[in-house]
């Protein structure tokens, strides 16, 4: 079911809502739709328009405030089984087909203040960050039909992966801190200069955030580095965007971030994806810690849909309880796995519209949108 903008807002903030949110977040693996097709099911069924998931409309406030031009991408190798290509940045990557839909990274371009400097023109401000065409687009659709509006900003952890490599990222914290400061400045001061003139003109709904930096053991940093080196530039922006209306500040990031949550909500953020629990993510746990300061978007075991109908039925009924539901879009925890019967998947999505006293399907092409932001 399609909510409006004003209805998801108030839903996530613990506002006047009487709703319950069911959506399906990032959609199957790849893979996935082959085995279902040979289940027997739908087209619609593999569309996922046939579960009726709730989604509210989203427009991009119409800003880049990452990466802006770079070097053309060109492949170098290509066979049945992997594309070796460069990117943008530069790196020479590879991706594995029929496996994988984002490519790895064989090598970085950033190992120190010298390589550093001749890619940075790349973060800097320009003007023509800001597409005003596409901004006022959003700004109609925002007015006349209720979309929501995202911005976002790079990550303080993931983007210096993006340029470093984890593991000279996490050496640089302690041997290279004055690198990393010039690095999140310079995203910082762009990020702020771009924002703060599109929020001028438009009210931004949600400010997103992709960090992706924790396993199931944990984060790859602590608590004391988030607060030195990323707070400062998550505050600048979030502080200058709630000044004028902005409501969520969105998080994604797998893996267990427990030890790093409540440096996270000094940050300003206030929404969280996905809450893996085979990572120690518990979001009862969370909303019993955190209350009404942390909405949670997803936390459904994904792989329970692989186990026995009790079992679903268990997970559904532990996660999906009443003081669960203001503050949170129910989904699985990530993309649907592979090994997942249909009949299952169907179990799944008609047990959670049970519980959660949605109405039941009645076999018509309904409608989903993608909720990961």
């Amino acid at each position: 079911m399609r909510w409006t903008r004003e209805e998801y807002i108030e839903h996530m903030t613990f506002g006047n809502s009487d709703k319950a949110m069911l959506t399906e977040l990032f959609g199957p693996l790849i893979g996935l739709e082959d085995e279902w097709r040979t289940q027997g099911a739908t087209n619609d069924e593999i569309a996922l328009t046939a579960f009726d998931f709730d989604y509210v409309p989203m427009a991009s406030c119409g800003c880049n405030t990452g990466v802006f031009g770079g070097m053309k991408p060109k492949i170098i190798e290509d066979t049945p089984v992997h594309t070796i290509s460069t990117d943008h940045l530069g790196r020479t990557v590879k991706l594995c087909k029929g496996k994988a839909t984002i490519p790895l990274p064989l090598d970085y371009p950033v190992t120190d203040m010298d390589s550093w400097l001749k890619i940075k023109p790349l973060y800097e401000f320009c003007e023509e960050r800001i597409d005003y065409e596409m901004l006022e687009r959003a700004k109609k659709l925002q007015k006349t039909e209720n979309h929501l509006v995202l911005a976002a900003i790079p990550g303080g952890f993931d983007e210096l992966r993006e340029l470093m490599g984890e593991e000279n990222l996490c050496i640089a914290y302690y041997e290279d801190p004055e690198l990393l400061e010039d690095i999140l400045g310079t995203i910082s001061d762009t990020a702020f200069k771009v924002l703060d003139r599109a929020s001028d003109l438009i009210t931004i709904d949600n400010l997103m955030v992709h960090e992706d930096m924790a396993g199931k053991n944990g984060p790859l940093i602590g608590p004391n580095l988030v607060r030195e080196y990323m707070l400062p530039y998550y505050r600048r922006i979030w502080d200058m965007l709630s000044s004028k209306g902005t409501k969520l500040f969105s998080q994604d990031s797998d893996g267990n971030i427990n030890p790093i949550l409540d440096a996270m909500l000094e940050c300003g953020v206030n929404v969280t994806m996905p809450a893996e629990p085979t990572a120690g993510m518990d979001i009862v746990a969370l909303r019993e810690k955190y209350g009404n300061k942390l909405a949670i978007k997803g936390g459904i075991d994904k792989h329970v849909l692989r186990g026995t109908k009790e079992q679903i039925r268990d997970e559904l009924e532990y996660k999906l309880r009443p003081e669960m539901r203001k503050g949170t879009a129910f989904g699985l925890d990530h993309r649907i796995p592979n090994g997942t019967p249909i009949e299952n998947y169907r179990y799944y999505v008609n047990t959670a519209r049970e519980i959660l006293g949605l109405p039941a399907l009645d076999g018509k092409r309904l409608g989903w949108a993608r909720m990961a932001f």
